[in-house]
């Protein structure tokens, strides 16, 4: 899209394309949300899967990994569709990442899920591998169509270069002292992963 080009984002709502892109947004990015719903749906994901994946490196170092895994999401949505003229906003790419960790970290953890078929409401238990395995496939297909038109709504791509980013992360952030601390606490039923 050309400099001062405006697109309409919603009622009473328009975007106006610089004429030097401000590259803080591939931060800035990460911290806003198109909604209650998907700031929610983020931070249940963060909240299950994070903790244990900040286990295995510590706070500090969590924090730079997070923001890694959310600067590759940028990247990769920004190479899936570099004329895109609708902004980016969530945090999914990063706890993509985060979710990539994890699956490399515990792949056989237990991951509760709630199965609904039509009125039917039954629990199962998954190894964490298969969950976000699905979780990984469904991003990629859904994302295919997106390559050959600028479809709007959901960053595809974004998750998908989160994920891989967090899979190859994990191996320089995580510390294996952690990890098997983390283990042995697991092993003893001090808590559940």
């Amino acid at each position: 899209m050309a400099a001062g080009t405006t697109v309409p984002l919603g009622p009473g709502m328009t975007c106006t394309i610089p004429d030097h892109p401000n590259w803080l947004t591939a931060v800035t990015h990460m911290f806003l949300h198109g909604g209650w719903f998907h700031l929610i749906g983020n931070l249940w994901f963060l909240w299950v899967f994070g903790d244990n994946v900040e286990d295995a490196m510590g706070g500090l170092r969590f924090a730079v990994f997070y923001v890694l895994c959310g600067l590759a999401a940028f990247a990769a949505q920004a190479l899936a569709n570099p004329s895109s003229a609708i902004p980016m906003v969530g945090a999914s790419g990063a706890i993509g990442g985060v979710m990539g960790a994890y699956a490399r970290l515990y792949p056989r953890a237990p991951v509760h899920l709630m199965v609904v078929f039509f009125v039917f409401v039954n629990r199962t238990v998954v190894p964490a591998f298969l969950m976000l395995g699905y979780w990984f496939l469904i991003q990629v297909l859904a994302g295919i169509p997106s390559l050959a038109s600028e479809a709007g709504g959901v960053a595809f791509w974004a998750h998908v270069g989160g994920f891989l980013a967090g899979v190859l992360l994990i191996g320089v952030f995580s510390k294996p002292e952690r990890v098997a601390a983390h283990d042995a606490l697991v092993a003893r039923g001090a808590y559940l992963r």
